[in-house]
């Protein structure tokens, strides 16, 4: 089987998935979707707070990555990264941004898009303080995207960043921060096996927000 027919030949949308009815959706996105979220829990999806971070680079080329969703409140999506990483660097050129949410065992997708503001630095400091161990030191290291000749070298760091975090543990990253999405369009688009896919667009305007459904 060659690689061109390895992908056709896989089975799509084949798994049950839950129904959506678009008429009972709250009159703003971050409700619906932290209903959408409690139930990717609890149907046992792996890792539903995961999710693709695009931005665009100095060249306006696109950029993605997956991250960890920190937070949920009434400005946005929270994440964190650290301000002096590729995407800390193109968030302070353009923040513009993307959220992507796949979770396949209920064929759901939500994307959001809108701007990245910082937090307060004493948000950014607790959630560092929060974070486990290993993401500490990791952060600490402070060359994120650097291009690596020696794995050597990343041990040695990371061993002497381990002890300085041992003699003060509270040692913290300042260049740790904490974004919030603000969004402008929050879409969630529900599968069906049929491909009569539902999909419910949220848009920010001036009165607040307008709901309208898409063609699938």
């Amino acid at each position: 089987m060659t690689t061109r027919e390895t992908p056709r030949a896989l089975p799509v949308l084949a798994h049950q998935m839950p129904s959506f009815d678009p008429a009972g959706a709250p009159a703003e996105p971050m409700t619906l979707f932290a209903d959408w979220l409690t139930e990717a829990v609890a149907a046992g999806v792996d890792e539903p707070h995961a999710m693709t971070l695009s931005t665009v680079d100095a060249d306006g080329a696109p950029d993605a990555r997956v991250l960890i969703l920190k937070d949920l409140d009434p400005t946005g999506w929270h994440f964190a990264t650290s301000a002096i990483s590729a995407k800390g660097r193109q968030l302070a050129a353009d923040p513009r941004v993307a959220l992507t949410f796949h979770w396949r065992e209920q064929g759901r997708q939500v994307r959001v898009r809108g701007a990245a503001r910082a937090a307060d630095p004493a948000v950014s400091r607790q959630d560092f303080l929060a974070r486990p161990e290993g993401s500490r030191i990791a952060t600490l290291a402070g060359r994120q995207s650097a291009v690596l000749t020696d794995r050597a070298e990343l041990d040695r760091e990371l061993a002497d960043v381990r002890a300085r975090l041992t003699a003060d543990p509270d040692l913290v990253a300042e260049t740790h921060t904490v974004y919030a999405v603000v969004p402008t369009t929050v879409e969630f688009w529900q599968a069906d096996r049929e491909r009569r896919h539902v999909r419910l667009r949220y848009r920010r305007t001036e009165r607040g927000w307008d709901r309208e459904l898409l063609w699938p």
